[in-house]
Parts: structure tokens; C-alpha cells; sequence
């Protein structure tokens, strides 16, 4: 519960943002397949970030969305 609130927090959301920037940089910055890869791979995080998605807190029993993430933690 207390990885999916801080991932659902804005804090959470700005490092989702900032390791997927991260990570297509660097393997932009590769120059190779493993980088592409990595690239790729970068978006998700990226994608999970401005959307507001959790990808794993489903796999702890909690919501996809960010928002509802939050608005179950309020009632707790």
C-alpha cells in the first residue's frame, strides 16, 4: 500500500517521469540494439508518469489509476 501512495503521489509521478526520460536518453546515447531497447523500455515509465497510471499496483490488490490510488488512501 505504501509503494502504490508514494508511486500515486506527485513525487512518485515526477520520478516515473524522470526515470523514463532517463532511460531513453540513455539508450538513445548507446548507439545499439541494447540501447533501442532500453529506449523503448524508457516509455513506459514515462507513459505511467503522465498518465497517472500505477502499472504494478494491480499486483498489490490496489487501482491502475494514480487518482484512485490516492482517493482510497484518504479513506483508509
Amino acid at each position: 500500500m505504501k509503494f502504490s501512495a508514494f508511486m500515486a503521489s506527485p513525487a512518485g509521478r515526477l520520478l516515473r517521469i524522470v526515470a523514463g526520460v532517463g532511460m531513453i536518453l540513455w539508450g538513445i546515447s548507446m548507439h545499439s540494439t541494447g540501447g533501442i531497447i532500453l529506449a523503448i523500455a524508457g516509455i513506459l515509465p514515462l507513459a505511467a508518469g503522465l498518465f497517472d497510471w500505477c502499472v504494478f499496483a494491480p499486483l498489490f490488490g490496489m487501482p491502475f489509476k494514480g487518482r484512485d490510488i490516492r482517493r482510497a488512501a484518504r479513506t483508509e
